[in-house]
């Protein structure tokens, strides 16, 4: 969450960050009946909700790049989950389908989303990010199966400007999210938000294993992989039978990679005390290098084993799901000796 303590004139903008920033709603009387607004994100001021369509499973097709032909796009991510459609009307003349733009694709960046594209097209022309050739095959796409006052943001009209779309993602332990914002200017005292919320549902535990390859890039880039695929038997550091292909693919790596050294890096959660946690994810860290050597003769000296145990979590250790995830071994490149 982004919270600021130094706040010197409360904004526009600021009022409608802090209210997204703590998931409080605005909870208008123009709202239709029976709409539950999400709590990703809330909408901007003075927006009324007018259409929602929630399905708990569906497929959707996430844009992920410009119009390259007749009617397509020429990158999709291809996803399923449960998807919130949710269509904001803003009455008035005192605001612009731009400014609204803005502040979503702001509030999107400081709450730390990935953005994979955006655009702003005053006169709705090109095939990029809010042109209308590009929302034209966003609809067509991701056709919005309930009728409704939605209808208005694909049909455009003689009087409306301009419009903008921003695509965003974000890793949470629960699972990705992402999320599509289109708001167009149907006409001077009229500005619609199409926002789409689409929860990928998270994959079954045990399912992902790390292979070579993959190990390979993420160094690459990150200089740390973790190595998915060992498992531990309950709060000890014992290595499963299941761990056998991962730690396969581990030692392929680094035979390919004989000229350089690794950390082997054991994180637990926060559930224990800190000198338990520690000494069980340096026991982790050392029983995988220890099957390494042992099992498929990677020499001692690439390797050094070491624990962290609560101290690096990747995410929040208040849910099962984020506990899960800092659970976890790393492989970190380690810099050559001097």
């Amino acid at each position: 969450m982004v919270h600021s303590s130094h706040i010197k004139s409360l904004s526009l903008f600021s009022v409608w960050l802090l209210i997204v920033c703590s998931g409080v709603g605005t909870g208008l009387a123009q709202d239709i009946d029976g709409v539950q607004e999400h709590p990703l994100i809330t909408r901007y001021p003075g927006q009324e909700i007018r259409w929602q369509q929630i399905e708990n499973y569906m497929p959707y097709r996430v844009p992920a790049g410009p119009v390259t032909g007749y009617r397509t796009i020429g990158e999709w991510i291809d996803t399923e989950g449960r998807v919130t459609r949710t269509f904001y009307r803003y009455a008035g003349d005192d605001r612009s389908y731009a400014e609204i733009y803005k502040n979503y694709l702001d509030a999107l960046i400081a709450e730390g989303f990935e953005i994979i594209g955006q655009g702003n097209a005053p006169d709705r022309k090109g095939n990029g990010f809010g042109s209308r050739n590009w929302f034209d095959v966003l609809g067509r796409t991701n056709v919005a199966t309930k009728p409704g006052e939605v209808g208005t943001f694909f049909s455009g009209t003689s009087s409306s400007g301009g419009a903008a779309a921003v695509v965003a993602r974000k890793e949470r332990a629960a699972g990705m999210v992402f999320v599509v914002v289109g708001v167009e200017q149907h006409s001077s005292n009229y500005v619609g938000a199409l926002i789409d919320i689409i929860e990928v549902e998270a994959a079954e535990t045990g399912l992902i294993v790390v292979d070579a390859e993959a190990i390979g890039e993420d160094i690459a880039e990150y200089g740390r992989v973790v190595l998915d695929g060992l498992f531990f038997d309950f709060d000890q550091a014992s290595l499963q039978a299941e761990s056998a292909q991962a730690l396969a693919a581990i030692a392929e790596f680094l035979k390919s990679n004989k000229d350089k050294q690794f950390y082997v890096v054991g994180h637990t959660d926060s559930v224990g005390t800190f000198s338990y946690n520690s000494k069980l994810s340096s026991d982790r860290a050392r029983a995988v290098v220890s099957a390494l050597k042992a099992d498929y003769g990677i020499p001692a000296a690439q390797l050094e084993p070491h624990g962290v145990g609560p101290l690096a979590p990747v995410f929040s250790n208040g849910s099962a799901a984020g506990k899960d995830k800092n659970r976890r071994v790393e492989l970190v490149e380690r810099p050559p000796a001097k």
